[in-house]
């Protein structure tokens, strides 16, 4: 196990430069809280952008998850963390998930679905970075990496709004989902009954950040090639 997290750690700290340099600033928000930084970014370049960033938040989510497994997930409960007594706290939420459902809806109910599964994460983001702060022997690298997601997927919900206004002209739809997950995890459960709760929080949220993604990616394919997106 030793030789695994220090194999880990020195991965990590070779790519994670990587992921910085790379990664195009998407804080819309100026000095009063506004969202205007990102209304003068036109519609094509701020959809690229957000693009960006939501690869960059389902690849380090992947790696978080990996991570989390390889430290505290022993192997026979690696193929639980989907059981129905682990479900997503997303998967009450109107969205599609098969392809066919996918490729069916709006332009209008791709950016709002963004929008909803990231409302829906905010909270619970927050409250395991709080859970994995009182993990004994948790490395740094894990909880830098959990605060990273959180703090870019705030950024990233900055950047769907002011595309929902650019492209759609309207204000944005309430979820109502948002405290969801907060409210359930707040039963404090035996230890490894909350190290798989929070193993399969990581695991959903890598899921729902692969749906952002994909529905972006969707979004922009249909602006340049409308007939041909797949």
């Amino acid at each position: 196990m030793q030789k695994t997290v220090i194999q880990w750690g020195l991965w990590v700290l070779l790519l994670w430069p990587q992921h910085l340099a790379g990664s195009t600033p998407l804080d819309c928000r100026d000095d009063q809280g506004n969202l205007s930084r990102c209304t003068s970014i036109s519609q094509e370049k701020l959809l690229d952008r957000v693009i960006h960033h939501a690869e960059l938040i389902y690849r380090v989510s992947e790696e978080l998850s990996s991570l989390f497994e390889e430290l505290f997930i022993p192997f026979p409960f690696r193929l639980q963390s989907n059981q129905a007594a682990y479900s997503c706290i997303t998967k009450a939420l109107p969205i599609p998930s098969s392809k066919s459902e996918v490729q069916q809806i709006s332009d209008k109910w791709l950016l709002h679905s963004v929008l909803m599964l990231i409302q829906s994460w905010t909270e619970p983001l927050v409250y395991l970075q709080m859970t994995m702060e009182r993990y004994d022997h948790a490395p740094d690298m894990l909880l830098n990496k959990t605060k990273w997601v959180s703090e870019k997927l705030s950024s990233l919900e900055q950047g769907v709004v002011v595309l929902i206004k650019k492209m759609l002209d309207e204000d944005t739809l309430a979820t109502g989902y948002s405290e969801q997950g907060v409210v359930q995890n707040e039963v404090q459960p035996e230890v490894l009954e909350s190290v798989l709760r929070d193993y399969t929080q990581l695991s959903c949220f890598k899921k729902d950040a692969h749906k952002m993604e994909t529905f972006l990616k969707l979004l922009k394919c249909r602006q340049t090639d409308k007939y041909n997106c797949a």
